[in-house]
């Protein structure tokens, strides 16, 4: 199966094309390679590559000549820094997601997997005590800095339980990389609509791993801890510590995107079918920081109660139609990836695109 990843000189989309050539399958690699994401030459994998942005259409659509199927990993990731980065994360993200569908309309391309995210739920799931399952709005800025963290239930003000969320949960995009890749998908539903296609969203929970980009506000909170460690600084945890989040290892996401690779041929004509992909084992903010201090040798984390507009407080996956639908299992357990991650090596960063 001869495969297009956009962005597969990234952090994941890396371990995707490595993941693909062990399958037996041929990868074909476009990515910009932008300095922001790539200030110097990154380790390329070895498969065809194609230095362009996703973004030219002419560039894609000679990219896509003899392609089965297309993996859609380039992406301006993270919260970033503030507003002024909407007009990076649109054009990136959906301009260039656009760009591609339109390629592959064209070129009668009818299968996508799609890297999507978590962080189309908003908040996670919750349940109050005395009105069942509940969403609580955008957390309020007095009542953050004042250390108050965990959401209400919007109709009584009771304290709340968190759960795992699943596919079906309302969207609540919460900043403006939530809004993007929740854009990503509709995008990618009216493709397949339009062409008869098939698409599958994986939507990435908290990735983590070896080449994570280093030294930037567009990665995951485990880049920085990571990058934190590697300057001799303790890892700095916002608000108490006690967000909840569920930490997948790289190797786990790149091996749901083969599964998804060779599977989405068997999906729905004109559908997008969209999967959590977590590992099923969450931890805190907090956990994930001293286990990485400690498998790295210290120093110890700080918790500060500082905190980020647009965070949401505790988002978990339920991944069980992942597992039931494609027969997908993670492998690598919580201690044992953080003990990997803590002695690899990251990727050299300028900034945001990868």
């Amino acid at each position: 199966m001869r495969v297009l990843v956009t962005g597969g000189a990234g952090f994941i989309g890396s371990h995707i094309v490595t993941a693909l050539k062990a399958r037996g399958h041929d990868p074909v690699v476009l990515d910009a390679l932008l300095p922001a994401a790539h200030p110097g030459p990154p380790a390329l994998p070895d498969a065809e590559f194609v230095r362009a942005d996703v973004r030219d259409a002419d560039a894609v659509r000679a990219a896509l000549r003899g392609v089965d199927v297309v993996c859609h990993q380039a992406a301006m990731v993270g919260l970033g820094k503030d507003f002024a980065d909407a007009p990076g994360y649109v054009g990136c993200n959906d301009l260039g997601t656009a760009v591609l569908l339109a390629e592959m309309a064209a070129a009668e391309v009818r299968r996508l997997v799609l890297a999507g995210s978590m962080v189309v739920y908003g908040e996670g799931r919750y349940t109050c005590e005395r009105h069942g399952t509940v969403r609580p709005g955008p957390r309020r800025t007095d009542d953050l800095t004042v250390g108050r963290f965990e959401p209400r239930c919007p109709d009584c003000g009771a304290e709340l339980v968190p759960g795992l969320v699943g596919e079906d949960a309302p969207m609540d995009p919460r900043n403006v990389y939530a809004t993007t890749k929740l854009a990503q998908e509709h995008l990618a539903a009216s493709w397949a609509r339009c062409v008869e296609g098939r698409a599958v969203s994986l939507r990435y929970h908290n990735v983590y791993g070896p080449g994570m980009p280093r030294d930037t506000p567009y990665a995951g909170v485990a880049s920085f801890f990571r990058s934190a460690l590697a300057r001799g600084e303790s890892p700095r945890v916002f608000e108490d510590g006690a967000q909840r989040r569920d930490f997948v290892h790289v190797r786990d996401v790149a091996s749901a995107n083969v599964v998804a690779l060779e599977a989405v041929g068997g999906a729905p004509a004109g559908t997008l079918t969209a999967y959590n992909t977590g590992s099923g084992d969450p931890h805190t903010v907090g956990e994930m920081a001293s286990a990485l201090a400690s498998a790295y040798g210290g120093p110890a984390p700080v918790v500060t109660g500082e905190f980020r507009l647009g965070d949401v407080r505790h988002i978990t996956a339920d991944s069980a139609r992942l597992r039931e639908d494609l027969g997908w299992h993670p492998r690598v357990g919580f201690a044992e990836g953080m003990a990997d991650f803590a002695r690899a090596g990251q990727r050299a960063s300028a900034g945001a695109v990868g």
